[in-house]
């Protein structure tokens, strides 16, 4: 049943209404102006105290079908239900209020500005430092690795094969891990052998 208030709702609470509105804008009928202004307004006191209700009063037996049923009879040109509640209450109420409405309006306008201009101010600090401090570790991070690469690494990525790789540049690498060092008389030897 809530899936079928909804789908009235939109027919005959929203599209209906919404094609009047617009044919009565475009003949320019002042009648009809101030029929579907007054429809709009109940209605949107309407659909705001919906929301409320839907919370409280939605285990209420007809709930859905009353809702149909108020909406039919704000609609309908025989009982002419949005223009007798604009007329009887909201006109007078709002009409009382107005000075008060306003000025809350106006006040609650000046601090969201205000607010806004706050809020605004510290979202852009907070995202340039993020930014900033992004660009820096990115950089770090680059940096640390290109270090991490070795000659052995930056060849394979170049396409080269390993054979490439000069022998000072193994060595380089694999200097890391421990091998014994070969010993001086060791090393002088293959030296002078070199030499003959």
């Amino acid at each position: 049943i809530c899936l079928l208030f909804v789908f009235s709702r939109l027919i005959f609470g929203t599209l209906y209404p919404a094609y009047y509105s617009y044919k009565a804008v475009k003949s320019k009928d002042i009648k009809e102006y101030v029929k579907w202004m007054m429809y709009w307004i109940i209605f949107a006191l309407f659909t705001t105290a919906e929301t409320f209700t839907d919370i409280f009063l939605c285990w209420f037996p007809f709930y859905y079908e009353l809702k149909i049923a108020f909406v039919a009879w704000l609609l309908s040109p025989y009982t002419k239900g949005s223009s007798l509640l604009y007329r009887k209450f909201v006109h007078p109420t709002l009409s009382s209020k107005e000075k008060e409405i306003d000025d809350c309006l106006i006040q609650a306008k000046d601090r969201s500005y205000d607010a806004l201009v706050h809020f605004g101010k510290r979202g852009l600090n907070v995202a340039a430092t993020a930014a900033v401090m992004a660009a820096s570790k990115g950089q770090g991070a680059l940096s640390e690795r290109l270090r991490s690469f070795s000659m052995q690494d930056l060849s394979t990525i170049r396409g080269d094969s390993s054979s490439t790789v000069p022998p000072s540049v193994t060595v380089r690498t694999s200097s890391k891990q421990s091998h014994p060092k070969p010993s001086r008389s060791a090393s002088e030897g293959t030296g002078s052998s070199g030499k003959c």
